[in-house]
C-alpha cells in the first residue's frame, strides 16, 4: 500500500491537506485524517486506509506535501555506507552516528528547496527514511520489523560550512524547507531495504548505491534507537546516505540555483526538487 499527504484546496482560497491511498493513478482520501502522520496514530491504520473510500484525485500534477508533514522525531544517521564512509575520510563506526532534524526542514517531494543567503555550501545526501507505525522502547532487533510501518525518499540536504563549524552537526543539517520527503509511505509488505538508492543534479547522476549495502540495518537501528528514546507511530529514521556527496568531490560541488534535484529509491519513487535561493 502507498500512503501519501495530499494539499487541497478547501473551498476558501486557503489549502489543507488530507492522508490518501494511492491506487495506481488515482488518490483515494482517508477521511478524518489531515495526513500520514495523524493516521498513523490509529491503532488500525492498515485497515482504515485499505478500507477508504473518499473523494478522489488524479495522481498526475497532484500537490503534495511531506508524507509525515510533522513528525514527533527525525532521527538521522551518518556514516552508513561503506563508500560514503571512505570518501570523507572517516572510519566504519562501531556505533550509529545519530543527529536530529525538525519538521520546519521538510518539504514536499516536488516543493522548491531553499537555498540559504547565509550558506555556499548546500550538499544532497539521498537517503532511505523508516517510518514508525507502532508504538516502543528497548524493541529487540528480531522484533523491529514489528514497528515500522513502511519507507520512503528523503534527502538530508546538507549546510556543509555550517555542519563542520563545531564537532556537532546540527546546525547544518536542519534548515528550514531544505529536506525533500516523500512521496509516498511504502508498507513494509511491499518494501525491503536493497533496491538502488540514486541522486542527481541537472540530469547528472551523483549518487548510485543499493539501499541494502548499510552498514547499519533499519530495523538494527529501530532497535538501537528505541533503547535510548520511545518511537512513536509517525517518528522517521533517515538512514544515511551513500558515495557520491560534492563535497567528497575533487573540486567540491555544491547546489546552485536554478538547479533541479532528483532523488530516487526503485519501488519508492522519486523526489523532484528545484533548487530555489531565499530571498
Amino acid at each position: 500500500m502507498r500512503l501519501l499527504t495530499l494539499r487541497t484546496e478547501n473551498g476558501t482560497g486557503t489549502k489543507g491537506t488530507v492522508a490518501v491511498r494511492q491506487d495506481g493513478d488515482t488518490l483515494t482520501e482517508i477521511p478524518g485524517f489531515a495526513d500520514v502522520g495523524a493516521l498513523l496514530q490509529d491503532p488500525a491504520w492498515e485497515t482504515t486506509a485499505a478500507a477508504a473510500s473518499g473523494a478522489t484525485h488524479a495522481l498526475d500534477g497532484a500537490d503534495l506535501a511531506a508524507v509525515v508533514p510533522s513528525p514527533e522525531k527525525i532521527i538521522c544517521v551518518g556514516h552508513n555506507y561503506r563508500n560514503h564512509i571512505k570518501e570523507m575520510g572517516r572510519e566504519v563506526p562501531e556505533h550509529p552516528t545519530l543527529f536530529a532534524k525538525y519538521a520546519e526542514s521538510l518539504i514536499g517531494p516536488n516543493d522548491d528547496l531553499a537555498l540559504p543567503q547565509e550558506s555556499d555550501a548546500v550538499d544532497w545526501e539521498a537517503e532511505l527514511a523508516v517510518v514508525i507505525g507502532k508504538q516502543g522502547r528497548r524493541i529487540s532487533e528480531a522484533d523491529a520489523a514489528e514497528h515500522i510501518a513502511g519507507y520512503a525518499v528523503l534527502n538530508d540536504v546538507s549546510m556543509r560550512d555550517y555542519q563542520f563549524r563545531t564537532i556537532q552537526w546540527l546546525q547544518g543539517k536542519t534548515w528550514e524547507k531544505s529536506t525533500p520527503f516523500g512521496p509516498a509511505l511504502v508498507t513494509k509488505d511491499e518494501f525491503t531495504a536493497g533496491p538502488l538508492l540514486t541522486s542527481a543534479v541537472d540530469g547528472e547522476v551523483q549518487q548510485s548505491t543499493a539501499t541494502g549495502d548499510l552498514v547499519f540495518t533499519p530495523e538494527f537501528l529501530v532497535s538501537y534507537i528505541s533503547t535510548i528514546i520511545t518511537l512513536n507511530p509517525g517518528d522517521v529514521i533517515a538512514t544515511g546516505t551513500p558515495g557520491g556527496v560534492g563535497h567528497a568531490q575533487d573540486p567540491k560541488r555544491y547546489l546552485q540555483e536554478g538547479q533541479v534535484l532528483v532523488t530516487t529509491i526503485e519501488g519508492l519513487g522519486q523526489l523532484t526538487n528545484r533548487v530555489v535561493k531565499e530571498a
